[in-house]
């Protein structure tokens, strides 16, 4: 009798034991992973890739991300365009990448991600339906995420993701989205302008009709990348695959004002947040345009209730209004069909000083290029005006030699910033995943970049709700 409970004592210590190693071995797996900086310790794990914007975030190497990507997605077009970007990548004469690629194409490829867990970094960049419930359940998994904006294109979306956050915090991972216009040198110059007090002033509260901040964005339907056609899913023109235009690419201009106007102060919804107007209306486009940005010869049937007289109607159109700690703001983003010859996507832009006026301009006047110009306020003295342009100009050529300044008229001074010391678009996505990798390794970024995030979407799917109320009122079921 003593043998057989000196056997059971020994059959439940082991039991114990191995209880003990297989749960510290579960909380190891849950953990976050802990980053330093060494080479090849990120492991993108990249899920449906849907969007161009995918393969940018891999167009440039960078020593600390392993070569070898993970990639969980459905079969199709997008897939094969996502791995034909790789492969260029991989095969071109300058600067060669060496990705690895390691693929599953199934049904179950979100599943299967979350089982296999290749990876600590999750790359999102494709359908917007899909994407908040692909942030949710990346981040539950354990995984850290880098988001292709817009994170949310409707209310439901909204809620999901203030979950996911609420969920990144509980298992100590990072959401960020991918605010590449941070870094476009002339938006950098902005900020630095604006919070120069004795140059730029206070900022004006405006009126709803006469804004303190007023920002225009125009996109083109049909555009090249990397010198080829653009060829666009056919879900790109579903808004509710896409998102409206008031819903995606106000995400960036959101983001700008935050970052340029209200640096590093946190911004509560809830509290610095009024909503004033919303709008929205169609970019009408034929089957020939539809086509021919697609590779498509009919309207998938999906697309058919958006069609109107043989004509599809998108809603990539719209203007939100509203306060961020009692200033003005006006916000217009518009989706055309083609630029102009010579033109592209542009941006435009004014932020009224009390000392002098901050315009962004992309323009005819400007052959679509990207300008900078600061106007004096009549009421401010022309002489000490002309002394704060060139002590700010000093300033700025510590950190960028290349910039200068030039008087255009009476009070009014363009700041110079030459071609080509200016990078490319492609080029930003290389460094917003260096930003975001620093601060997985020190575990640093901001609390106003989690707050402000989670203030953009709100501003977007309320406008989205806003308009849908005044121009659709009958349809409208929320």
């Amino acid at each position: 009798m003593r043998n057989i409970l000196y056997k059971l004592v020994i059959i439940l210590g082991a039991l114990l034991l191995f209880s003990c190693n297989m749960r510290k071995d579960t909380e190891k797996e849950q953990s976050p992973t802990t980053f330093t900086g060494q080479d090849g310790e990120i492991r993108l794990v990249v899920l449906d890739p849907g969007h161009f914007h995918a393969s940018l975030l891999q167009k440039f190497p960078q020593r600390q991300v392993n070569d070898t990507v993970h990639v969980y997605a459905p079969e199709g077009n997008e897939l094969d365009q996502y791995l034909e970007s790789i492969e260029s990548y991989n095969q071109r004469p300058e600067n060669p990448t060496n990705w690895q690629i390691v693929l599953y194409a199934g049904k179950d490829y979100l599943e299967k991600m979350i089982e296999e867990k290749n990876g600590n970094v999750v790359i999102l960049a494709g359908n917007n339906r899909k994407k908040t419930e692909y942030i949710f359940q990346s981040l539950n998994a354990g995984f850290n995420v880098l988001s292709d904006k817009p994170m949310a294109i409707n209310k439901e979306n909204f809620n999901l993701l203030k979950e996911a956050f609420n969920s990144a915090d509980a298992h100590g991972s990072y959401l960020l989205d991918v605010m590449t216009e941070r870094n476009e040198i002339i938006n950098t110059l902005t900020r630095k302008l604006v919070n120069r007090k004795e140059l730029f002033g206070e900022l004006q509260a405006g009126t709803p009709d006469n804004p303190g901040i007023a920002m225009e964005s125009v996109h083109h339907y049909y555009k090249e990348v990397s010198g080829n056609t653009l060829v666009r899913p056919a879900w790109f023109y579903d808004v509710e695959q896409q998102g409206e235009g008031i819903a995606d690419v106000s995400v960036h201009l959101i983001d700008l004002i935050n970052w340029q106007c209200f640096p590093d102060q946190i911004i509560d919804y809830t509290n610095d947040v009024q909503m004033t107007a919303a709008s929205h209306w169609p970019t009408k486009l034929t089957l020939q345009d539809f086509s021919r940005s697609t590779k498509m010869n009919a309207f998938p049937d999906f697309l058919q209730k958006y069609i109107n007289n043989s004509v599809l109607e998108v809603y990539g159109n719209g203007k939100i209004d509203y306060q961020v700690k009692g200033k003005n703001i006006s916000m217009t983003v518009l989706w055309n069909y083609e630029a102009p010859k010579g033109g592209g996507d542009t941006y435009n832009g004014l932020i009224r000083g009390t000392n002098a006026s901050i315009e962004i301009t992309q323009d005819q006047s400007v052959n679509y290029i990207k300008e900078l110009f600061i106007q004096k306020e009549k009421s401010f003295d022309e002489q000490t005006f002309d002394s704060n342009i060139v002590k700010a100009v000093t300033d700025l050529q510590a950190s960028y030699p290349y910039v200068s300044a030039e008087k255009v008229a009476e009070g009014r001074y363009k700041i110079i910033a030459p071609l080509e010391f200016r990078k490319g678009h492609e080029d930003y996505f290389g460094m917003v995943a260096e930003k975001y990798f620093g601060y997985l390794v020190n575990r640093d970024m901001p609390e106003w970049e989690i707050s402000n995030t989670i203030t953009k979407y709100y501003i977007t799917t309320t406008a989205l709700e806003m308009a849908k109320n005044i121009n659709h009122p009958e349809s409208h079921n929320n």
